[in-house]
Formats: structure tokens, sequence, C-alpha cells
């Protein structure tokens, strides 16, 4: 690998994160904004004008906090659990295609960390780590809520994954490829793979919002029954690890059904503005295009949380495994149909 190569790829691992961290940073505020609008309160607006740097002044006080460390607590465990969730959230993101490459004295510049042939399971392979940093987290803790949080954590994202994992089967029949880069550049004909697979992107939304401990499915932290579920024992920068880590995998989640099922960077009429704007021009607006659809998902993710009641757990695993998996099943063969429908057209008419 060449120097230049080689230092363009480190920029671009240094976007991803920075990129993660400040939506992460400023999906606090976001959160806190949408809540006091859909509860009809200020929210956040004493720190900086319109309350802009209240996430900054959060950060301030969760590393100036007392770090504690639970006497009967298994102590390297303990730190390992919140650093190897925030590892893995931050890890996800590098198989995303942030925009098309920019053409910059004939060298074309790509806005992706790596584009493995096989990114999408190397997202299921990372993201089903994530558990461990919970479950870590919990065991190491030697407290009875704390355990609770990270088994429900463990059994929800477990019952989750199987019901994802098969929506993505259904997707990967209809594109014939497990590149991300390769399904967004699919959808640049100017039809969404959201229109071929609606069940497939209504069960990945769902099991999204359980990967992610999202409220309805915030089991793992249910404070009305495990004090502060998983992370309990949790204070300072080891507790902002694990909020953090939420919040990036809310991002990145967003990012990933974005490129998956609503064309990541591509855009309306984009092929009639390179003539105006120029190609470069373009593939920036892509950009924002696809940050615009991330915001949008993300906007989701806290309408929701702020608008439906938590579900009971014996809810959560019907809905998981008596919902979502018969149903992402019952997708594989419509889609395996659909697939074949000329050939089957042969067979009724012989």
């Amino acid at each position: 690998m060449s120097s230049e190569l080689l230092f363009y790829k480190l920029g671009m691992v240094l976007f991803v994160f920075a990129a993660s961290m400040v939506v992460a940073l400023y999906s606090t505020y976001g959160e806190r904004k949408i809540a006091a609008f859909l509860q009809d309160r200020i929210g956040p607006n004493r720190a900086g004008p319109f309350g802009l740097l209240q996430p900054l002044a959060d950060g301030i006080k969760m590393f100036m906090k007392e770090e504690m460390l639970p006497e009967a607590s298994s102590k390297w465990l303990f730190v390992l659990g919140p650093c190897l969730a925030m590892m893995v959230a931050l890890t996800t993101g590098v198989v995303i295609p942030w925009a098309k490459p920019i053409m910059l004295d004939g060298q074309p510049f790509h806005f992706q960390v790596s584009d493995i042939n096989i990114g999408i399971l190397y997202v299921f392979g990372v993201v089903s780590i994530g558990v461990y940093g919970i479950m870590i987290g919990g065991w190491a803790s030697n407290n009875k809520f704390a355990l609770l949080g990270a088994l429900r954590a463990s059994s929800q994202m477990i019952s989750y994954e199987l019901a994802m994992g098969l929506s993505i089967v259904a997707l990967v029949m209809t594109t014939g490829t497990l590149s991300v880069n390769e399904i967004v550049a699919q959808q640049d004909a100017g039809i969404c793979n959201f229109v071929y697979q609606p069940l497939g992107f209504l069960i990945f939304l769902i099991c999204a919002f359980a990967e992610t401990n999202r409220a309805p499915f915030d089991l793992p932290e249910c404070e009305s029954e495990l004090v502060g579920g998983y992370h309990t024992e949790y204070s300072s920068m080891k507790l902002g690890f694990y909020l953090f880590a939420e919040y990036i995998n809310m991002f990145i989640s967003s990012a990933i059904i974005s490129c998956l099922y609503f064309g990541g960077y591509n855009f309306p009429f984009a092929h009639e503005m390179e003539g105006i704007l120029g190609e470069n021009m373009v593939r920036v607006l892509g950009f924002g295009f696809l940050f615009a659809k991330i915001f949008g998902f993300i906007f989701l993710f806290m309408w929701v949380r702020w608008t439906l009641p938590r579900f009971r757990y014996d809810q959560l695993m019907n809905l998981g495994w008596k919902v979502l998996l018969p149903l992402s099943i019952l997708n594989i063969v419509l889609t395996g149909l659909f697939l074949m429908r000329n050939e089957l057209l042969d067979l009724i008419i012989k």
C-alpha cells in the first residue's frame, strides 16, 4: 500500500470516527429537544445559544465525575465491558459508502474505509460481538439488577438478529451481492430496494430498534424494574461509553437502513444535475442527501421512544419469535417466487 493511499485510508477512518462521535454527541441534544417538543416543554436552552453547548457540558460533566469501581466487581472485566461496547459501535461504519467517488486529477477518491465484497456479513459479525460488551459489564458488576439486564440484552439481541438476518437474505436474493457499495450502486437506476422489499424493510427496522435497545425495546435498562439495567454500577466515562455506544449504534443503523433500502447517497435527478453543477458537486450533494436520510431515521428512533410505551418482556419475545421470524421466512419464500416468476409461468403454461 502506497503512503498516499495509507494516509487517505487513515483520513477516512478519522472521518468515520469523528462523524460517529459528533452525531452521537448532538443526538443527545436532539433527543432532549424532540422530547421537549412532544411534551410541550422547552428543553435545554441555557448552555450556549438555543442550548447548543449542552452536549459539551454533559460530556465535561461525565469526564469530571468520580470513577467508581464496586468492591465485589471483577475489575478488569468491569472496565472491558464499556470499552468493548464502544469499540464495536465505532468499527461498524467502515463498510458504509458515504458518497460516490470524487475525481481529482483523474484519480478517484472513495468515501468508504473498506469496500469488501461481504460487507453485510461484516456488519452482522461485528454487531453480534456488541452483546458481549453488555454481557461482560452486567456480569462483572456483581449486581443482580445489572446481571438481569445483561441477560435480557443477550436474549433480546440473539432473538432479533435471526429475523434481521433473514430479512437481509431476501434483500441479497434480490440484489445478488453482499457488498454494501454494490447494493447502493444498483439503486442508482432510480428505484430503491424498499419498493422491492417493503416487508423486509419493516422487519429490519423493527429489529434495528431491538438491536440498539431503543424504546419500546429498552427492556435491558428498564428503570422501573432494574434500576439502570446492565450499567447500574457504572459512573463517569465508563457509563458515558455505554450511553454513547447506544447513540452511535442508532446512527450506524440509520446509515445502513438508508444504504440498503433507500438508495444511500443516490437522489432523484442526480444525473440530470451533473451537466449543470458538475459531477463532483453532485456527489457532494449525494453525501448531504445520505445524511439527510440518516437524520430522518434518527428522528424516527427518537419519535418512537417518546410515543410508544415499553413492551412487557413476554410481548417482546413473542414478537421476535412468533411474528417477525415467520414473517421473515415468508418474505424469503415470496421473494424466491417473485424472482422465479417467469420459470413458474412457463411451467404452468406447459
